[in-house]
């Protein structure tokens, strides 16, 4: 018979990735590096922390397995340890989107009211790409863009978005995306191509979702 106390070892071994998950500052971090490998210092400033409270959360992420890292000279860069762990991520925040009270008010809360915005599915999209009638608008970090975006997209972080709507074509009818449904940047970027008479609507999700379904992906 199967030992009683290997068994909930084994089980507590299985744990430990949602364990290690099990933390919004560290479910920020793998959300956002789905998106590519980052410094430590690049991802405080994208979850808003101190680098040592980052390193701290990283280290948790490392010793799951859930992460890697590399030096280089005095920088750490991490990345996800495998495409598993953006899956193991997404199915997680699917079953709370779909089983989780009060989870779509406190998204309204953080996005605001969505109900103007235009969006478009992958599928639609990958048509209209085909179809060579859209402009595909990547507002993430250009760090992000260079890892890997949508093929054909134009990178425009939605910082200098504002400063550089002169490189948008006239008369384009303008798709934006960023890291995923819950990233903000695509809505900013929506309603300001709308303020000013642009057609304009957001990807319904990521950049993350798109590389997995294994649609047409550029890198540089």
């Amino acid at each position: 018979m199967a030992d009683a106390g290997a068994k909930a070892a084994l089980y507590d071994a299985l744990a430990e990735a949602a364990k290690a998950l099990a933390n919004g500052r560290r479910a920020e971090l793998v959300d956002v590096l789905a998106q590519g490998e980052r410094s430590v210092e690049e991802l405080a400033a994208e979850i808003g922390q101190s680098v040592a409270n980052t390193s701290q959360h990283l280290q948790r992420l490392l010793r799951s397995g859930l992460v890697r890292s590399r030096r280089e000279g005095t920088r750490v860069y991490y990345s996800l340890s495998g495409p598993v762990v953006g899956d193991l991520w997404g199915a997680m925040r699917r079953a709370a989107q779909e089983h989780a009270e009060g989870l779509e008010q406190l998204a309204a809360d953080y996005l605001g009211d969505r109900s103007r915005l235009r969006t478009i599915t992958r599928d639609d999209l990958r048509a209209r790409l085909r179809d060579g009638d859209v402009v595909v608008l990547d507002v993430r970090p250009e760090a992000e863009y260079a890892a890997g975006h949508i093929r054909g997209a134009m990178s425009i972080p939605i910082r200098d978005l504002r400063s550089r709507l002169g490189e948008i074509p006239d008369g384009a009818d303008v798709v934006a995306y960023c890291r995923g449904p819950y990233c903000v940047y695509a809505d900013e970027a929506v309603r300001l191509l709308a303020d000013r008479g642009v057609s304009a609507a957001r990807l319904e999700d990521g950049f993350p979702e798109w590389a997995r379904a294994r649609l047409p992906v550029g890198r540089r």
